[in-house]
């Protein structure tokens, strides 16, 4: 009996252990949505502007397929506050989250919508008769494919056949409905028509190198642009690509393309090193000339400038409802294909659509969160973004809505301008190079407002209709208006001095801001590397280094382009002025400068101690070996909340001039690391390593706890064991 009742009490006490630690799970499941096609909203501003009646020659045949249409998902208001404030710590050296990219599938995991929220999607598309190609790991888009009548059905819209300039296309004639049940979830269908984002090069004409033209026209090689933007001392110094991958964004398949871009590299004296193609589902194939002309130009230019970098030419065929380049952009974030990426297409943000801008404003944001540096071409029909280049008159103002998100650098045009200054060598050296010096630069603005101009050729710039001014858009010259201002930098466009392309064996001259975004895109290739990481959202960086210059607080990376305006027939834009504007951004910039512009900031404090006190820390460091490109001004610490091991959340930071700085605020009995961060005219450099985790004051006796349970059990345990033998 003795025995049975020491083990009975044994057993309670373990029973009431197991009770405290392992506590019974609960789980409630999720209810499935209950969709009813009837009850639906309407998704506004999703009508092509060129869907009109005087077009249309009647609905699309039912069974057309509509291949690899775009569902763009939306992200809940709490995820989107935690994405936004994530976004801020991966660019601020000072956080502990500074450059810790996600993947595709950490984002998805993290940000996207859940697995039943997935799953009520695509069942919902399977039941309207749709077939589901892939899911985005991001999990912020679900490719599908149908036919006409199940669109026409599940989308409350119908497709009709227009008749515009000569070509046959299909598109929605009205905006398009989703369930109400899924409204939470469903930003809206990309595109819903097969009418193609403009391509943002100039036409292409043959030239003679070795000869300057009667208007005094040159042509621009690789060497050249290395002499003009100061990149040659970062070749001499091994910064030439080595290790680095740009993706570019294509659709379509030159047939010459090995051939063409082999004899591009051999012409201008670059190393060989071939660029690939990868084919994002059904091979586009060759979509002719003016196309050719935009593939070649942005790979052979972006390889031009990162000679030894790896080119990765993502192409996707477009299809009844989708552009191909969306689907490449996608293909390229969503598998994380490269550091760099550039897109030289677009379209205003009025003819865009609301749910195609949504769409590239999360892919841009994910691919920033990914480390990506995403660049697009700014445009090519100056202040009148909705209109054609070769148009004669613009239509209002307008920027490229692939160009304009927070989350993307956009590159204009400038134009250099010789004057009666002498730049130029009488011949070619090696490599088609007969430049002398960096060449002045004024704004691009070939159209028809200046002379000797036509249509609307000029910088793409202004003022977004949809994005506010991001935090980092800070700089002399930045509009005081509340909205996002593009372009952000600049490089030559104008055909004045236009970039050499090897096209089917030939060699032309072209321009555009085609030509400035993927030649960008080299130098941030150089910027990678020289840096040994990813650099994400560029912008951030880029004005802290234009402020800084243009405030006079240390060393010229922009060269500030001053002269010029992107007015065009029809439309008023912006003029250039000091600092940044509307039309060159910050202006070009010196690649050397550039490249090394992480030394303008402090480096990191060292030797960091803590002393605690009561509800505060002293913290001791040492001042960085390197002050950057300017006298430190101050340096700021930060406390981090450590539970469990874990660094939980920011929970003071203090500022002062030197060694020490007391942090206040604290809590007594909690634990705290500390990093510390210096700042100079430029901005912060990257923060220390961690302190030594401290615990603050005097700790009172901790509660008991599971595991201070658990202990007591034990102890218990052997007590009653004692007393049983006693007994």
């Amino acid at each position: 009996m003795k025995g049975i009742f020491a083990g009975f009490f044994v057993g309670i006490v373990m029973l009431a252990a197991s009770a405290v630690l392992f506590p019974a799970a609960t789980y409630t499941a999720p209810q499935p949505r209950a969709i009813d096609n009837n009850d639906t909203v309407v998704l506004r501003g999703n009508v092509h502007p060129l869907t009109r009646p005087e077009f249309d020659t009647g609905p699309s045949d039912p069974s057309l397929p509509m291949e690899r249409m775009i569902l763009s998902l939306r992200l809940s208001s709490a995820r989107q506050a935690e994405l936004d404030r994530l976004l801020t710590e991966l660019h601020d050296p000072a956080s502990s989250n500074y450059h810790q990219w996600l993947t595709p599938e950490e984002f998805g995991l993290r940000f996207g919508p859940s697995q039943d929220d997935i799953d009520a999607i695509t069942g919902w598309l399977v039941a309207g008769g749709f077939v589901v190609d892939e899911v985005a790991k991001g999990r912020l888009w679900i490719n599908f494919s149908g036919p006409v009548v199940a669109v026409d059905r599940a989308f409350h819209t119908e497709i009709h056949d227009y008749y515009v300039n000569g070509r046959l296309h299909h598109a929605n004639d009205r905006d398009p409905s989703i369930p109400r049940a899924l409204s939470d979830l469903v930003a809206g269908v990309v595109s819903l028509h097969d009418f193609p984002l403009k391509m943002m090069h100039s036409a292409a004409y043959p030239v003679e190198p070795d000869y300057t033209d009667a208007n005094g026209a040159h042509w621009l090689a690789p060497g050249d642009f290395a002499i003009i933007y100061d990149v040659n001392a970062l070749y001499s110094a091994g910064i030439n690509g080595s290790g680095q991958s740009i993706a570019i964004v294509g659709r379509t398949h030159p047939s010459t393309a090995a051939s063409d871009w082999a004899a591009f590299r051999s012409t201008m004296g670059l190393p060989a090193n071939a660029p690939h193609i990868i084919v994002n589902g059904p091979d586009p194939g060759d979509q002719g000339t003016d196309e050719d002309f935009e593939a070649n130009l942005d790979v052979e230019w972006s390889g031009g400038v990162a000679q030894n970098a790896s080119i990765l030419f993502v192409t996707s065929k477009s299809t009844s409802s989708t552009d191909g380049v969306d689907l490449s952009a996608e293909y390229i974030v969503d598998n994380n294909l490269a550091a760099v990426m550039s897109t030289s297409f677009g379209e205003c943000e009025q003819d865009l659509g609301t749910s195609e801008n949504a769409f590239y404003n999360g892919l841009w944001l994910q691919a920033a969160s990914q480390g990506i540096t995403s660049f697009v071409s700014s445009g090519d029909s100056g202040a009148a973004g909705c209109d054609a280049d070769t148009d004669s008159s613009g239509n209002g103002l307008g920027v490229n809505g692939l160009a304009s998100t927070p989350y993307n650098v956009a590159v204009g045009g400038t134009e250099f301008n010789e004057g009666s200054g002498t730049y130029w060598n009488a011949t070619n050296g090696t490599g088609d190079v007969s430049v002398i010096s960096y060449i002045p630069e004024i704004a691009w603005n070939q159209s028809g407002d200046v002379s000797g101009g036509s249509g609307l050729l000029a910088s793409g710039g202004g003022a977004s209709t949809i994005y506010a001014k991001p935090a980092w858009q800070a700089a002399p010259g930045v509009p005081s208006g509340n909205y996002r201002y593009v372009p952000d930098v600049a490089l030559s466009a104008a055909t004045h001095d236009a970039y050499l392309v090897v096209q089917q064996g030939d060699l032309y001259g072209v321009g555009g801001t085609s030509a400035s975004s993927p030649s960008f895109a080299g130098l941030m290739a150089l910027v990678v590397q020289k840096r040994g990481q990813r650099q994400g959202n560029a912008n951030v960086e880029l004005y802290q280094i234009g402020n800084a210059q243009y405030n006079s607080k240390g060393t010229v990376v922009f060269h500030d382009v001053t002269s010029g305006n992107n007015s065009v027939p029809g439309v008023t834009g912006y003029s250039c002025t000091t600092g940044y504007d509307p039309v060159t951004g910050l202006g070009s910039v010196d690649a050397s400068a550039l490249v090394n512009a992480e030394t303008l900031f402090p480096g990191s404090p060292t030797k960091i101690t803590v002393a605690v006190g009561n509800g505060q820390a002293t913290v001791y460091f040492t001042a960085p070996a390197s002050s950057g490109g300017s006298s430190i001004t101050s340096y700021t610490v930060t406390a981090y909340l450590v539970t469990n091991g874990t660094v939980t959340s920011v929970a003071a930071t203090a500022t002062g001039a030197s060694s020490p700085i007391t942090v206040t605020g604290l809590v007594n009995a909690d634990t705290y690391i500390f990093t510390v961060t210096a700042t100079n005219s430029y901005g912060t450099g990257p923060a220390s390593a961690a302190s030594s985790s401290v615990t603050i004051g005097a700790t009172p006796a901790p509660a008991i706890g599971p595991w201070g349970f658990l202990a007591a059990v034990i102890g218990l345990g052997g007590f009653l064991a004692r007393w049983r033998r006693h007994l």
